[in-house]
């Protein structure tokens, strides 16, 4: 049973329009809705979290189900993606708190949604984010991480063939002197399917959803530090 099939989660009714909307290809009519709730005071983490995160997830049962096309599901994706650029006036004003997350599909990645909204969310709490985007090759996300040199890596993977390309990427990230130290968090369907795959491919944590990243990063900065202070002592 899909969250859309449930009727007490939070925003529930929004969630259910929206997507609603989407699959009707009334993108305005989604954009609206969603302008409207967060100019009557609704949070815009709560959008992300229950409306298009459960929206996305809802549609990639439906495309798995056959019950929609890939076309569908494609503009259902490009449609949120233009919806959640509206927002950043409301997400690029807050003050910053000193700290970098990287966020970036590894090589062959092609569904980034994702990936863009965690970094969304890490920049309405102060992070400075720097978002990646599909398929970037592992060299240059490398390259990335080194100049930066953030505090928290965030790699995404929708399917599961993608997870050798995610393995790969944290082994050279892993491998590098400039970089080996650095909390890697990583997120997809893959890695909800097998909780403990993360551990396997050798990264620092795998949240259930962006708010909870934001949570592990903060969780992994501080053992980081205590870790740092003891080795002071």
């Amino acid at each position: 049973m899909s969250e859309f099939e449930e009727e007490s989660y939070p925003m529930a009714d929004l969630a259910k329009m929206y997507l609603d909307s989407l699959l009707r290809v009334q993108r305005d009519a989604a954009s609206r809705m969603i302008i409207k709730a967060v100019e009557d005071g609704e949070d815009i983490k709560d959008i992300y979290i229950h409306v298009f995160e459960s929206s996305q997830h809802e549609i990639g049962r439906l495309w798995q189900t056959n019950q929609i096309t890939v076309a569908q599901e494609h503009f259902c994706t490009a449609a949120t993606q233009m919806i959640m650029s509206q927002l950043y006036p409301y997400i690029f004003k807050g003050d910053k708190n000193g700290l970098r997350l990287v966020a970036a599909c590894a090589t062959g990645e092609m569904h980034e949604l994702g990936a863009r909204m965690v970094a969304d969310l890490f920049e309405m709490e102060g992070w400075d984010t720097y978002y990646l985007g599909a398929n970037t090759p592992n060299e240059s996300i490398l390259s990335t991480i080194i100049d930066l040199k953030p505090d928290v890596v965030a790699i995404s993977a929708s399917i599961h063939y993608n997870i050798d390309a995610v393995k790969n990427l944290i082994d050279i990230i892993r491998k590098s002197p400039d970089t080996s130290r650095i909390k890697i968090m990583v997120g997809g369907r893959p890695f909800m399917l097998a909780p403990e795959l993360w551990k396997k491919i050798g990264a620092d944590g795998c949240p259930s959803n962006a708010i909870d990243a934001i949570n592990l990063a903060n969780e992994l900065i501080a053992s980081e530090k205590e870790g740092e202070d003891s080795n002071v002592k």
